[in-house]
């Protein structure tokens, strides 16, 4: 299945309209002024190493420093040329056609891609847990997916007490988890809930990203998890791209450890922070009775709810055609059901735009 997404992209000048559609981060965020003297700085310090094939599991000076930053072990982490890759490699080492990957929904669209790429059998993980006699075989089920902090596209964090059920529920499948936290470090509001991960590390695997806290274009991710898991991605890689792009390593590794990555981090936040803040008034303002829509405390996005029997793909025509872009919500079920829904992102969108783009959305509902 061509991602709905990209479609857009494809066919639509997103700067000729208002788009709410992708899931870019702002450039505003990138360290355009520091990329220059990274560069410089790898090159003296690592000269043509930086230039050469790397470790399969990534550069150990990259690793070490994850290993700092987020106390796990280095031998516990592999880096990965986008997180998205880690999803796509976790499901092909470990689901057979036929096999049960679970999840919450809505849930993130790549990840559903890559299930249904290896012909897996895509299950609503909140049904089982409302009623366990519906659960498959446990057999079947080879890992429960989701996306704990500021999921994508719903917005919305899993309490304490929402991860420990995940937890339980893995357990007495005896699966996995795929914990996807490419947005946990970007918080605006609320409290931290402790990872899933650090609740139950022997059973976890969790994916991080660079591309929504130093640059898309790097294409780097990273994932933990138990060593056994992480020996089948090993051999996995080594066949799919031998060894992730180690320039980028490298200057990720500087961004890091020279402190601009954190420094940079805090610009980020306090900008997301008043774009979500805006959006949210502008919804206020401007939506009609009858829609509601997620406060998310963190990430890029906000989902809307349109009353029973209104269909966002089909209205979707109209509002390319008005200048205004969305991404349906039906595309992030794994039964492509709720097609009242709609995904805004309010990252990406020139801040002297939002209010028209969500002025021509409300006219439109």
């Amino acid at each position: 299945m061509r991602s709905p997404v990209r479609e857009i992209f494809r066919k639509v000048d997103l700067s000729a309209i208002c788009s709410f559609a992708g899931g870019y981060p702002s450039a505003e965020t990138f360290p355009m002024e520091e990329i220059p003297g990274l560069s410089a700085r790898v090159l003296e310090k690592y000269g043509s190493k930086a230039l050469q094939y790397g470790a399969t599991q990534g550069v150990p000076e990259l690793r070490q420093a994850l290993s700092e930053r987020y106390a796990v072990p280095p031998e516990n982490i592999q880096i990965t040329t986008s997180s998205q890759q880690g999803i796509d490699v976790l499901t092909r080492i470990l689901v057979d056609p036929g096999d049960v990957v679970l999840t919450t929904a809505p849930t993130y669209l790549g990840a559903l891609q890559s299930f249904r790429a290896y012909r897996a059998d895509v299950r609503c993980m909140e049904t089982i847990l409302d009623d366990m006699e519906t659960c498959p075989d446990d057999r079947r089920v080879k890992f429960i997916y989701v996306i704990p902090d500021f999921n994508n596209p719903s917005g919305e964090t899993m309490t304490l007490e929402q991860r420990q059920a995940v937890i339980s529920l893995a357990e007495k499948l005896d699966c996995i988890i795929v914990e996807d936290a490419p947005y946990r470090e970007l918080r605006y509001s609320g409290r931290s809930v402790t990872s899933i991960y650090d609740l139950a590390p022997e059973r976890t695997v969790h994916l991080g990203s660079f591309s929504k806290i130093f640059a898309p274009g790097f294409r780097l991710g990273w994932m933990t998890g138990p060593q056994e898991v992480l020996e089948q991605v090993y051999v996995c890689k080594q066949a799919l791209d031998l060894c992730p792009p180690v320039f980028d390593q490298y200057l990720a590794l500087e961004y890091l450890s020279s402190g601009a990555l954190d420094k940079n981090l805090q610009k980020t936040i306090d900008l997301y922070r008043r774009r979500r803040d805006l959006m949210l008034s502008l919804l206020d303002k401007y939506m009609p009775e009858g829609v509601s829509w997620t406060r998310p405390e963190g990430g890029l996005f906000l989902f809307l709810t349109l009353p029973e029997g209104m269909d966002t793909v089909a209205l979707y025509d109209r509002a390319l055609a008005a200048g205004v872009a969305y991404v349906a919500g039906s595309f992030f079920y794994p039964d492509g059901s709720h097609r009242n829904t709609m995904r805004l992102n309010f990252s990406f969108i020139d801040i002297n735009r939002m209010e028209e783009g969500v002025r021509l959305l409300a006219q439109l509902l």
